[in-house]
């Protein structure tokens, strides 16, 4: 594997250059990205300048026929949070990366002038080409014009009109196995980094390359049968999520009080049964869509979907649990067909569906909308889309868009949005949300797998008890897991099956020649941490940042009427291993 390097303020245009893995040999995903912007990104320059890098590098296992092995990690010095950020993301371009030979593509430096550019790579060499026709192009667009330029064995990483103007919400888009940019590196603004680069689209082609071939052929065959098996034996990721998406939450979470209603004003949303996983599926199977599918190649869990309107024609994949609660619940809204077109225009215009529908939610409560009105929140992403003045305040997310509208109640941990689980209704989550280097992020340390599902245990997600340990084992598992191309769903049978997790680590011994524990797995995740901490600490976030906001301790949440009871001296403990 190698790094491919592209400068895009050398003197005379962009200039391309590849070296060997060296000093970041045996990283990928997460790690790599988080060592390479620890290494080389000064922790406080501009966001957006010309010292930030935007690393994009495929997992440890992507490329390799291991099962569900095709997540990639963007990474770079975040505008949103001023710290360091790692956003995932899946499709198919980590599989053709990888099997390019590239374990990352870090994109340096800045153009002198407001050229765009676009980036092709394949078996044959890399060539970037200015092409200002592709300016202000929304990714479906884009897309088709590069199928169009490349034909159709291709895959493309992108940004939409939100990245071109740089805008701290807006993401990185991935296509997927229809060539439909879907997926997307959504937290953090890591698309406005890319847009500041100047790069619009990289296309990748896997014509005539090989998949990665593993060291030890029948060491790796025998765990990744063992691997697949165990995730389907297991119900969360062999029946829930293949059947209804990662929709099948609405529900639980609704029902367990920590369904975050009407901008967190309340726990439990009255008519979330409209947009349910369940509803949703029985909706995309009646109208000719799909409720089970694969967002890249070698997925066994298959929690994706294809979502189509009355008439049958697509509209957007399945709009994930998240985007269901932040574009509906959050905002009161509980159409499906609505929250589709919201989907479908935030991927289009590249935009993470979370931060925007905290901020929608943030300008419902000031007034610029009604709480409930689709047809309204439409018009406010549209003019993101835009680029208005009220446009461009949305477009940079909830923290701005609340200071700007006068807004007390903004749900935002170091500038990010809060996901789709109250942190008074599972406090686990308000641990991770708090303390992560991530800003908050439920994928960072998922607590409510044992708060709610009881997967690996439980602890009771009203209580304070035991949430600290919870988040911090997480988020050191979450580190390692986001290296290896792995999707974060084999959480569920990584934490309940022993064997499963044993099967993981065989995949990465097999395919690399390592004798890898679990030991050494826990202390790559440290690792990672500890590398993420220590850019954070130099770019100014203390843990004086590692705090929810203020009206999570104060206003209490129905139906449990409970406050988060974490103290803050507890949250500075969660790093102390």
């Amino acid at each position: 594997m190698k790094i491919l390097r592209i400068n895009m303020g050398a003197a005379g245009g962009p200039k391309v250059s590849e070296e060997p893995m060296g000093q970041y040999d045996g990283l990928g995903g997460r790690a790599l990205t988080s060592t390479i912007v620890a290494k080389e990104v000064p922790p406080l320059c501009h966001p957006l300048g010309e010292d930030n890098k935007l690393v994009i590098a495929p997992g440890l296992l992507s490329g390799t026929p291991a099962a569900i092995s095709g997540r990639v990690s963007v990474g770079c010095k975040s505008p949103l949070t001023g710290g360091i950020k790692e956003a995932n993301s899946g499709g198919q371009p980590s599989q053709v990366l990888a099997m390019l030979g590239y374990g990352a593509i870090v994109l340096e430096g800045k153009p002198k002038d407001n050229t765009l550019y676009k980036v092709f790579i394949s078996k044959d060499g890399v060539k970037v080409s200015p092409d200002n026709s592709l300016r202000m192009l929304g990714n479906y667009d884009l897309v088709e014009k590069m199928k169009k330029e490349y034909g159709d064995k291709i895959a493309c990483i992108s940004v939409g009109q939100a990245g071109e103007m740089k805008m701290s919400a807006a993401s990185v888009a991935f296509t997927d196995m229809e060539l439909r940019p879907t997926r997307h590196a959504g937290r953090g603004g890591v698309g406005a980094v890319m847009g500041a680069k100047g790069v619009k689209v990289i296309v990748v082609s896997d014509a005539g390359a090989e998949r990665r071939t593993p060291k030890n052929p029948e060491k790796f065959r025998e765990a990744n049968k063992k691997f697949t098996e165990g995730l389907k034996k297991h119900p969360v990721t062999g029946e829930g999520l293949p059947a209804y998406g990662t929709n099948v939450l609405t529900n639980v979470i609704n029902e367990a009080g920590a369904y975050p209603t009407k901008n967190f004003m309340w726990g439990r949303f009255d008519t979330c049964q409209k947009i349910s996983g369940e509803t949703q599926a029985q909706t995309e199977t009646a109208r000719g869509g799909l409720a089970t599918h694969g967002c890249h190649r070698g997925c066994v869990i298959q929690c994706s979907g294809i979502f189509v309107d009355k008439d049958g024609h697509y509209v957007t994949k399945q709009p994930e649990y998240e985007t269901v609660w932040a574009l509906g619940g959050n905002c009161c809204i509980d159409d499906l067909d609505v929250i589709a077109q919201l989907d479908r225009l935030c991927d289009d215009i590249g935009l993470d569906t979370i931060e925007m529908g905290a901020t929608i939610g943030v300008a419902m409560e000031a007034g610029l909308a009604k709480f409930g009105d689709g047809q309204a929140s439409i018009n406010l992403l549209k003019e993101v889309g835009k680029g208005t003045p009220i446009g461009r305040i949305l477009g940079n997310g909830a923290a701005v868009t609340g200071k700007v509208l006068g807004v007390e109640r903004v749900p935002v941990v170091k500038g990010q949005a809060l996901p789709a689980y109250d942190p008074r209704g599972i406090q686990g989550i308000g641990v991770t949300y708090a303390t992560s280097t991530q800003g908050a992020d439920h994928t960072a340390g998922y607590a409510v797998a044992t708060n709610i599902m009881k997967v690996g245990g439980y602890v009771d997600p009203l209580k304070p008890e035991g949430q600290v340990e919870l988040s911090r084992n997480l988020q050191i598992a979450t580190a390692a897991i986001d290296s290896t191309g792995m999707c974060l769903f084999i959480a569920f049978a990584v934490m309940d099956q022993p064997e499963t997790f044993q099967a993981l680590i065989d995949l990465l011994n097999g395919f690399y020649g390592w004798n890898l524990t679990a030991d050494d797995v826990t202390a790559l995740g440290k690792k990672i941490l500890k590398t993420e901490r220590e850019f954070n600490l130099q770019a100014g976030l203390t843990a004086k940042q590692d705090r929810l906001p203020d009206f999570f301790k104060k206003e209490a949440l129905s139906p449990h009427n409970l406050t988060f009871k974490v103290r803050d001296e507890e949250l500075d403990q969660v790093f102390n291993w």
